[in-house]
């Protein structure tokens, strides 16, 4: 997880760059004034920091600044989480205007300044004079300890939930016992009144069906008997029924088929019309002989769909939605039911505080046992860095009630030299101690910290001598296991990195323009020797460029110009 490309467009006194950057250790350098801060402070930008309008460059009307880093599964859960797609590359891009206005996007969809925060504590930490990010945040100090520790604290905050959810069930219950009864009451009480009803699903429709046959049931009798008459015909009838007239016209139509061959087909089709209006009759016939008036029956079912449309008033219901309502009352009570038992509420809850505070005691422990190497292992680095007498504490207070990362809060305590009294990381009162402890810091837990990036900025102001040489050897040993980006005005810092990026201005159109670019061979010893002796650069000075590099003299012997 590195920080792979920047592009800056008409920030501060930069107009355009493009800027690659790869893994292991890299410093910007130039002279005082150059714009190397500039790309710190861009990044900020990109990372969620507050948005002014003294950012876009002067002539302007917008600044942009877009930062792209190799994501890794954890920033592939956050983007998932928060809503954004997850590509091959993360891109943060946001663009400030004249008038202060900002806009940011995650991998091209619109984000929050909160969002892209969120994400940049996961992506970049920013070490300097004034820019504290992880050593000031409790939790980030929390996870540096666990993370030396080896603990993984899911398992607690999982069971600390489990508990507060437990306890808030409880509360609610004890609080509202009386509202409690009093619904349990209503909902026993209109459960009891469909119960005496007993309806079931789609039994309104049914009963609606026999209700409307049975009360027309002398008009379904009389016109199933005058469709009987009609086709079959009564004794008197001189003509007959529909069904003698069918008879005869198919006689008549089969004695002329002789002489008009058409008239067989339309005959056929009269006997199969004759073959349904005779099972028409038989039907009808059939109908008669199973049906009667019931008068008792139909009282029986004016009664109780009398008392289905009562209780749908009641209720404010249609009647075919009371099976439905029956169902989700006798739930609800079940429900209450089971709010009600505070004793189980109770037991459920002192089991998870049970558990919760085994996790709980199992973290502290641990934690306890990684506190003091922890300690020793900066104290050490300090002094490596200048810092003799210098001691690294870390302080574990007991909080009062416990929380869901544990039962303890932890912080950092520093004493800067021999004699003083340790205080917490973010008040020690120098610049430099600060710049120096945080680049202890950072040695110390190096393959431990999320951020994938660590951004020194002048972390090497106030050293020098061998101090300086010791500070550009752990910076190339930090990053052995993280991307580091160090602003530096010491060659000792220097001609440790991995990759040179030369910082310098040029009048473009007019106007001062800040640029950046790598420089490799005789350019870089030519900038570790202007670090070393200023601009005019001497046979001295490049030659002990070269011994810090540890670069060949040149064979054509070129002479020392000035740059």
């Amino acid at each position: 997880m590195a920080l792979t490309h920047i592009t800056l467009r008409d920030f501060v006194i930069v107009q355009t760059l493009e800027l690659d950057l790869t893994q292991g250790f890299s410093v910007l350098t130039g002279e005082t004034g150059a714009g190397k801060s500039i790309l710190i402070d861009a990044l900020q930008l990109a990372l969620g920091a507050r948005a002014e309008s003294g950012v876009v460059r002067e002539g302007a009307s917008r600044c942009e600044v877009c930062a792209e880093f190799e994501p890794t599964p954890a920033i592939g859960a956050w983007l998932e989480a928060a809503g954004f797609e997850m590509n091959a590359s993360l891109l943060l891009r946001r663009t400030v205007d004249t008038s202060g206005k900002s806009r940011a996007w995650i991998n091209g969809s619109p984000a929050t300044a909160t969002q892209l925060r969120e994400l940049g504590e996961q992506l970049l930490d920013i070490h300097g004079q004034h820019a504290w990010q992880s050593l000031t945040r409790p939790d980030a100090v929390r996870g540096l300890l666990d993370a030396y520790a080896g603990i993984d604290t899911r398992p607690l905050k999982a069971s600390w939930q489990t508990w507060r959810q437990a306890q808030q069930a409880l509360a609610d219950a004890q609080q509202s016992q009386s509202t409690l009864a009093n619904e349990r009451e209503r909902l026993a009480w209109q459960i009891g009144e469909l119960e005496k009803l007993h309806p079931q699903v789609d039994e309104w429709q049914e009963l609606s069906t026999q209700h409307s046959r049975l009360a027309n049931a002398q008009a379904l009798i009389d016109g199933a008997n005058e469709g009987t008459l009609l086709l079959e015909g009564g004794e008197s009838d001189s003509e007959g029924g529909a069904l003698r007239q069918l008879s005869r016209a198919i006689q008549t139509l089969q004695s002329l088929g002789q002489f008009e061959p058409e008239f067989i087909a339309l005959a056929d089709v009269l006997t199969s019309a004759q073959a349904q209006a005779e099972d028409v009759a038989h039907s009808l016939h059939t109908y008669l002989r199973k049906t009667d008036l019931d008068p008792a029956q139909l009282a029986h079912l004016d009664e109780r769909m009398g008392l289905w449309l009562s209780l749908a008033r009641r209720y404010k219901k249609t009647p075919d939605e009371l099976p439905l309502a029956l169902q989700g009352w006798r739930k609800e009570l079940a429900q209450l039911d089971a709010a009600a038992d505070l004793e189980a509420l109770q037991k459920a809850a002192d089991v998870a505080q049970t558990a919760c505070s085994l996790a709980a005691k199992a973290v502290s422990r641990e934690r306890q046992k990684a506190a003091k190497p922890l300690a020793q292992a900066v104290s050490s680095a300090m002094q490596q860095l200048g810092m003799q007498g210098g001691r690294f504490e870390v302080q574990l207070q007991t909080l009062d009630a416990p929380a869901q990362h544990g039962l303890e809060e932890v912080s950092f305590l520093v004493a800067g030299h021999e004699g003083s009294t340790p205080r917490p990381v973010g008040k020690v009162a120098s610049g430099g101690e600060l710049s120096r402890i945080a680049l202890a810091i950072a040695v110390t837990t190096s393959e431990l910290g999320e951020a994938g990036t660590l951004i020194f900025d002048e972390v090497d102001s106030g050293v020098g001598g061998a101090v300086a040489e010791t500070v550009g050897r752990l910076m190339k040993q930090l990053g052995q296991h993280r991307q580091v980006l160090a602003v530096t005005h010491l060659p000792q810092v220097a001609a440790c990195a991995d990759h040179h990026l030369l910082v310098s201005k040029a009048a473009v159109k007019g106007q001062v323009s800040s640029q950046v670019r790598g420089v490799n061979g005789e350019e870089r010893v030519s900038e570790i020797a202007r670090m070393l002796g200023g601009e005019k650069l001497s046979a001295t000075t490049l030659a002990h460029a070269r011994e810090m590099l540890g670069t060949p003299s040149p064979t054509t012997g070129r002479k020392a110009t000035q740059s």
